[in-house]
């Protein structure tokens, strides 16, 4: 299934909808109410409401379907219970490493690293993304994101995978001069990360996706491909990341997962840089494509707080 927020393009409440053939179908109004109008209750009802889906799928009323002409996506789940983003890209690793002339430690093949993000700042496709005032480099991540379905706790990696209820595409905005400071200090990152988290266009079911062989990546800016990439590449899997963060934690519904970025899924790798005005999009063929516009800085201001 393909499951997206959205609303109405003339205005109107969030709704729910899943993919029909170009459409989308209302699934709060296919069910006769039986179904929620948000993502994360669909995700808390648990298993019979995701076969509730299933069953309104299976017969999709005509006076129930959208076209998506007529409504504007949101973030597929604008309101993560919380958002994990891992370094699942051993590539990736060893060119950070190496721009600080360092050895990739032996410690990241042991531990599936990851930083807590905030989950509130949430944007979805076609959002502009606000340009920090106080960086220089903002930068952006492909990324796929996994969706937690499934409260759980000291999971094996098998187990863990069943608790995955989907994917999807995951811009992580950085701004990465002051990630570097704060990275100097072996805290964070915080204001190098949390101001934009973008999510969309669709919630993909993990039954229609193998992220090891589907998810090819590409990066355009302005329309101009930047980077290609294979989800296939990453040292880490969803699966084991999910079972480290449940031991000794609980996780839960809509709970989200993020993979880190592939070699030059980032402008950091490719020593390139975005600017204000500047359009990224993410296209993974089996998730969608996410399109995001950059703004410009209102004001430009310095994080410099020495007394």
């Amino acid at each position: 299934m393909k499951l997206a927020t959205y609303r109405p393009a003339d205005g109107g409440d969030q709704r729910l909808g899943a993919l029909v053939d170009g459409d989308l179908l209302d699934l709060a109004a296919a069910s006769g109410g039986n179904l929620p109008a948000s993502m994360r209750a669909l995700l808390e009802a648990g298993p019979a409401a995701w076969d509730e889906v299933r069953r309104c799928l299976e017969r999709p009323a005509a006076a129930h379907r959208v076209p998506l002409t007529a409504v504007r996506l949101r973030a597929p789940l604008p309101d993560p219970a919380a958002l994990r983003d891992f370094f699942a890209f051993e590539d990736h690793a060893r060119a950070g490493a190496k721009r600080r002339s360092e050895e990739l430690p032996a410690e990241w093949f042991e531990v599936p690293a990851y930083y807590k993000g905030n989950h509130r700042e949430v944007y979805g496709p076609d959002d502009e993304i606000p340009w920090p005032s106080y960086t220089r480099k903002l930068d952006f991540e492909c990324e796929i994101a996994a969706v937690v379905g499934l409260r759980g706790r000291d999971l094996s990696p098998e187990e863990a995978g069943r608790h995955i209820f989907g994917y999807m595409l995951f811009n992580d905005f950085s701004a990465r001069d002051i990630q570097k400071k704060e990275m100097v200090l072996r805290m964070g990152p915080a204001k190098g990360k949390d101001f934009a988290n973008a999510f969309g266009p669709w919630l993909v079911t993990a039954d229609e996706v193998d992220p090891a062989a589907d998810f090819e990546m590409t990066v355009r800016v302005n329309g101009e491909v930047w980077s290609r990439g294979r989800f296939g590449a990453q040292h880490w899997g969803f699966p084991l990341m999910l079972s480290h963060v449940s031991q000794g934690e609980t996780v839960y519904p809509g709970d989200v997962l993020g993979s880190g970025t592939f070699h030059k899924g980032c402008g950091l790798d490719l020593d390139r840089w975005i600017k204000p005005g500047d359009v990224v999009e993410l296209d993974v063929p089996k998730l969608g494509v996410l399109k995001n516009a950059c703004g410009e800085p209102k004001a430009r201001k310095e994080l410099n707080y020495k007394r």
